[in-house]
């Protein structure tokens, strides 16, 4: 019977997991999509209706950025994002499926993958707290402590 608890746990849990990671992937795919839609488009005055969309102050520094950016941007430029965007989302859902079928190689990439950013996002809490900023630092942790776990156990059970 512990047996079976012990296989169900980690079976769940990279499930939820393998669930994230395609998420952002497919969050990142249609983002890359939706870039591809302002090829010969007026971005600037896209950039502009966004800004007003969200009732941000047009000469405030951030969306003034964020305006002059969209100014500048080439059709060259949004194809090298969309197509980032697209190579960036079939990692995710590599990784995804590796987890979802419980391979050691996807356990590693995923623990390597999300312990990039913990230091970053460390940073970033320290820079401000933000709920934000703590929640992708807490859910990113979580993932890197369960998959080091799991990596853990499978090589305790090797030995």
């Amino acid at each position: 019977m512990d047996t079976e608890i012990k296989q169900d746990g980690p079976d769940a849990g990279l499930r939820v997991i393998a669930i994230f990671e395609a998420t952002k992937g497919l969050l990142v795919l249609l983002a890359g999509f939706g870039l591809l839609a302002y090829i010969h488009k007026d971005l600037h005055a896209a950039a502009e209706r966004l800004v007003m969309h969200f009732h941000f102050n047009p000469a405030s520094r951030y969306p003034r950025i964020f305006i002059d950016l969209a100014n500048h941007v080439t059709d060259r430029q949004l194809w090298f994002l969309a197509l980032s965007a697209a190579l960036y989302a079939t990692i995710r859902f590599v990784e995804a499926f590796g987890l979802w079928r419980k391979r050691s190689w996807a356990e590693w990439f995923g623990l390597l993958s999300a312990g990039m950013y913990v230091p970053l996002e460390i940073l970033e809490v320290y820079r401000g707290v933000t709920w934000p900023r703590v929640t992708l630092l807490v859910v990113n942790s979580g993932i890197v402590m369960y998959l080091a776990l799991l990596l853990y156990e499978a090589r305790q059970d090797r030995t």
